[in-house]
């Protein structure tokens, strides 16, 4: 399982929100390359980084700050929030991202993640953003009437690298993992599964590894990483 510390971005600043709400941001660090750099000498392979103020306004807001996290480390990012178009995708992968995460195009013009799949095999990823059961789009501001296994299975032959499922409803709010919402996901489609929202402890990884049925392919770690209830050694070594 590989893990993906997380580097939430809102006006140039590392921040953790609550379900997604930025007004309820808390600053962690005024340097998002230090942070990257930070993550890796811990041990961390991937970054994973999304621009907040970029997903509700439907483009890229910090893109100085993914610049310099690209600039400060060599291993690969995986970049959402904002990103809307193939020319888009085409602007952060020449940039150096390793995996874009097209999330509200995946509902509203699934077409573009269709093709941007075809043109970049392995380097996209949808992001499945799940409140009260349904998908939510545009920055989490906005619910569809689409399930989340729906939206997924769109995608399924489409060369998709990874889904990332983000349980809303606990995203920041360091309640443990709710394994069966992953589980669920993982269980009805080809493609791996991320895990994001809600995780406090080792022990929700070690809950994901050991769980029946379809092995969940990662998860993302946030709040928890940044206020040290998680110790990243341990965390790895369970991964592991």
């Amino acid at each position: 399982m590989i893990l993906y510390p997380a580097i939430d971005l809102k006006d140039g600043q590392c921040v953790r929100v609550l379900h997604g709400d930025l007004s309820t941001a808390t600053v962690f660090n005024n340097d998002p390359g230090a942070q990257a750099r930070a993550f890796v000498e811990a041990g961390f392979h991937w970054i994973h980084v999304v621009d907040l103020n970029g997903a509700v306004s439907g483009k890229a807001v910090n893109a100085g700050a993914v610049e310099a996290i690209l600039a400060a480390v060599s291993a690969p990012v995986q970049l959402g929030g904002g990103i809307r178009t193939l020319k888009d995708v085409e602007r952060w992968i020449e940039a150096g991202v390793s995996r874009v995460i097209l999330g509200t195009v995946a509902v509203k013009q699934p077409d573009i993640v269709l093709k941007a799949a075809q043109l970049y095999p392995e380097q996209i990823a949808v992001s499945v953003d799940v409140r009260a059961g349904k998908v939510a789009v545009d920055g989490w501001t906005a619910d569809t009437d689409l399930d989340a296994v729906t939206v997924a299975r769109r995608f399924e032959d489409a060369g998709v690298a990874a889904l990332i499922v983000t349980d809303i409803d606990r995203d920041g709010t360091v309640m443990g993992f709710n394994v069966e919402v992953f589980g669920a996901m993982a269980d009805a489609v080809k493609i791996p599964v991320i895990a994001a929202g809600g995780l406090a402890s080792v022990a929700d990884i070690e809950r994901l590894k050991k769980r029946k049925g379809a092995p969940i392919a990662g998860a993302v770690l946030g709040r928890a990483l940044y206020n040290g209830a998680i110790d990243p050694a341990e965390a790895l070594g369970v991964a592991a």
